[in-house]
């Protein structure tokens, strides 16, 4: 939703179209369309995915909302609730880890038989 709200507010100041119905559907339409052509012309698209999630996914869904909660509600030590999110931020962490690496070498893998559109 951002990234449709600052295409919606570029169209609107810089290229002074009227805000409204027409102008969300038309250009929310053209962004996915964008997105869709440039995922049928990357065959390693998943891979880029699985890349770059790793750097902005894993940190700010797994582990760090458990560091904030640990911080923050200073739970008693070796409880149930410490353990749980101590277990989910190593997970995160592994996962922020492995993620890259995995992408990294879908990429390599794939692109060593690229061609356009085949």
């Amino acid at each position: 939703m951002p990234v449709f709200d600052m295409i919606e507010t570029v169209l609107v100041r810089k290229f002074r179209f009227r805000p409204g119905l027409t102008l969300r559907l038309i250009a929310r339409t053209l962004y996915v369309g964008f997105t869709m052509f440039v995922a049928i012309t990357f065959p390693f698209f998943s891979a880029l995915l699985s890349f770059f999630g790793g750097f902005a996914f894993a940190p700010t869904t797994y582990f760090l909302p458990c560091i904030m909660w640990l911080t923050i509600y200073k739970p008693k030590r070796l409880s149930l609730s410490w353990f749980t999110n101590w277990i989910c931020i190593v997970l995160g962490v592994l996962l922020m880890e492995l993620s890259p690496i995995g992408g990294l070498r879908q990429i390599i893998l794939k692109a060593k038989t690229y061609k356009f559109y085949q």
